[in-house]
């Protein structure tokens, strides 16, 4: 009996929940052992009477490695832009802010980092997000 590709898709689909989803997402992430797992395997199995030549092993590494040295610069960036951030919500405590539409003003208390960006909370109970047009003084 033939099977449609369709619908064994659209079956392991439907029976995903989020969770299992992000799980699987995360367990299919290839990382350094991964690879050097697959690559001896890639080795072991190889044609005898054709095999690869080193020099595709050492390609297959090489662009590897990029990958892996370009996921760390990433999360270095990551980690720059959030103490930049961070030194951004420190200089605002105690000085005055105006939203961008001029309709609340207040003395900073506190600030909060979500992930939208900073969120300024005044004296007054209010909140200011920190985006473009605030005036700070």
């Amino acid at each position: 009996m033939p099977v449609s590709a369709t619908n064994v898709a659209s079956q392991s689909l439907s029976t995903k929940t989020p969770d299992r989803t992000a799980a699987a997402a995360k367990q299919t992430t290839l990382n350094y052992d991964n690879f050097l797992k697959l690559l001896l395997a890639q080795m072991k199995n190889q044609n005898p009477t054709d095999p690869m030549k080193s020099t595709e092993y050492m390609g297959q590494l090489a662009t590897f490695s990029q990958v892996e040295q370009s996921v760390n610069i990433n999360s270095k960036l990551d980690a720059l832009l959030t103490s930049s951030t961070l030194s951004q919500a420190g200089s605002l405590v105690g000085h005055t802010v105006t939203s961008a539409d001029k309709s609340v003003t207040g003395t900073v208390i506190s600030v909060q980092v979500a992930n939208n960006g900073l969120l300024a909370h005044l004296d007054n109970g209010k909140d200011v997000p920190y985006e473009p047009g605030m005036t700070v003084s």
